[in-house]
């Protein structure tokens, strides 16, 4: 309706040492942005942290603006950048915006990524003084009293905000909105059209966990696990695919096989029984001990491309962080996958680098674990997340005072190593890639 409310939503920069495109996609945001346009507001996105259309890989490197880097973190030996969209460019988006937005509605992503919250926040201040700031988003809910005081914006909302936002806006703007259709599960869907960038779909099937790892911040940012009727799931994903001819899908569950045969299962025999030409991928990490032959088989014939398993490096011997890691889930899952066809380049399993106390003969009998039962190890650096079980042990042994700044609970910077040391990452890694 030409009168209702405009709220410009927005995902600010990615501000780091080191960034990647991994099938990133500010699904939040999109899914706020649907239940707003569903409610009768109208509805802008401006993604600071998009990366042009180009070519056909839906992955790929940000572009990165070199940025002084933070007087916290001066003395690491690393080239600090904003990534994404150039400061020129956000400000042209913003001058061609039609109208002045009622509200600006910021997600938030790592917690030490706040530098890209707060210089975006301040460009809205330029242009649009007067108008509040909504902030929301995994910082926002993490480091919440941070984010009050640093951020800049006018509201700071913790968890799963919609009803939150929906109440401020009305507040705000006087606009009761109308009731938003909803679909058979009570999911709006995605306001994915907004984006540019059409070559890969954010998908979810499902929100939250069951399990609740150490390291983890999934039972703090969704505190109940919910799932969507499959049915439904494959109606999004065939509309999606009609409308933009999607090949690539990314699921972002933090749990897509649990009870797969009830769930995931259904929804990969519908995607093969319409014959949808896509490509599949899971950038988060699939539990291992639910990967059975039968799951297996499935995921290789609905044309899995990216897998990636979760491995705490501790589960191939000590004390385990992972709550879902049995013994033996390593071999049986990745013989599943190898018998189903899959290649050893194919099956990509998450090693956690950098943890309180690990040893690096730790890290490297999980390598060679890993490349033993014919897989490919992939370091995944750690990151101290405030309120997990990990993090007063990461708080103890951490150089730096991981709760005085965020800034500080930065992966790139090895926060629990005695000292960051090139040689000794680069030492890990190439054993990783192997190169040894």
């Amino acid at each position: 309706m030409a009168d209702a409310p405009v709220v410009l939503c927005l995902n600010p920069w990615v501000y780091d040492f080191a960034a990647h495109d991994f099938f990133a996609r500010p699904l939040g945001l999109l899914y706020m942005a649907g239940r707003l346009r569903a409610a009768g507001f109208q509805v802008a996105l401006l993604d600071c942290a998009s990366r042009p259309v180009a070519g056909q890989s839906p992955t790929g490197r940000w572009p990165k603006e070199i940025v002084p880097t933070p007087p916290a973190l001066q003395g690491v030996p690393r080239r600090y950048g904003r990534y994404g969209l150039s400061s020129t460019q956000v400000r042209q988006a913003l001058g061609a915006l039609p109208r002045q937005p009622e509200a600006v509605l910021v997600t938030s992503l790592m917690t030490y990524w706040y530098p890209g919250v707060q210089a975006a926040i301040a460009v809205i201040r330029e242009y649009f003084p007067a108008v509040p700031v909504l902030l929301g988003g995994i910082y926002a809910t993490l480091v919440p009293d941070h984010a009050r005081t640093h951020s800049g914006a006018d509201y700071v909302i913790t968890g799963p905000g919609e009803e939150a936002v929906m109440a401020i806006l009305a507040d705000l703007t006087g606009f009761g909105g109308q009731t938003a259709p909803r679909s058979g599960d009570d999911w709006t869907y995605p306001a994915w059209d907004l984006l540019a960038d059409h070559r890969c779909l954010p998908f979810l099937t499902s929100r939250g966990c069951p399990f609740d790892c150490d390291y983890c911040a999934s039972r703090l940012l969704e505190p109940s696990f919910r799932r969507r009727r499959p049915d439904q799931v494959l109606a999004e994903i065939a509309y999606w695919h009609e409308r933009f001819g999607v090949r690539d899908v990314a699921f972002y569950d933090d749990a897509l096989l649990v009870d797969a045969e009830q769930h995931l299962l259904p929804i990969l025999e519908g995607v093969v029984r319409l014959g949808l030409p896509l490509r599949l991928h899971t950038p988060n990490a699939l539990h291992l001990g639910f990967i059975t032959p039968l799951v297996a088989r499935w995921l290789k014939r609905a044309n899995f491309a990216t897998l990636r398993l979760g491995l705490e490096t501790a589960a191939i011997g000590g004390a385990r962080r992972d709550r879902k890691i049995r013994a033996g889930d390593l071999e049986r899952g990745v013989a599943a996958l190898r018998e189903a066809g899959f290649t050893a380049a194919e099956i990509g399993v998450y090693l956690l680098l950098g943890l309180p106390h690990q040893e690096d003969a730790e890290v490297e009998a999980a390598i060679r674990a890993v490349r033993r039962v014919g897989a490919t190890p992939v370091l995944a650096q750690y990151s101290p997340i405030p309120g997990t079980a990990l993090w007063s042990e990461a708080v103890q042994v951490s150089r730096y005072d991981l709760a005085a700044d965020p800034i500080f609970q930065n992966n790139s910077i090895f926060p629990c190593w005695p000292e960051f040391s090139w040689e000794r990452y680069t030492r890990l890694k190439n054993l990783a890639a192997g190169r040894e």
